[in-house]
């Protein structure tokens, strides 16, 4: 089993930044791709970007290019998404999950956090 905790939400205005945060325990963080995903109320669930187990690979939704960036500190067992430059529609709950692969499907991910909110004010 893989915890994950999200953390780094909050209410900010059009044009700002935030950094999300999602701290795993449980088994070996270097073994597993990670990946965030965002729901808005009455939405499906959208991939928003992967980063694959060594970091060298990631891969972003054309809504969030140029904007959005993953990270991960395997040594601190953390995944990081850094957003510059928020809209409104950026507005949602933000969730990471684990997964043995890397890939933009949320089926494919074994293991979520419980969410953490953003909402972006125009």
């Amino acid at each position: 089993q893989v915890q994950l905790v999200e953390s780094g939400g909050g209410l900010v205005q059009a044009g700002d930044s935030l950094r999300l945060s999602c701290t795993a325990s449980g088994r070996t963080f270097s073994n597993y791709a990670m990946g965030w995903f965002r729901q808005a109320p009455g939405k499906e669930r959208d991939f928003v970007g992967a980063i694959s187990r060594g970091g060298v690979r990631t891969v972003y939704a054309d809504s969030v290019k140029g904007r959005f960036t993953i990270s991960r500190d395997n040594a601190k067992n953390t995944v990081y998404l850094q957003m510059n430059s928020l809209k409104p529609e950026d507005t949602a709950v933000y969730y990471c999950a684990a997964g043995s692969v890397f890939r933009t499907i949320a089926t494919l991910y074994d293991y979520w956090g419980q969410g953490t909110q953003v909402t972006v004010s125009s």
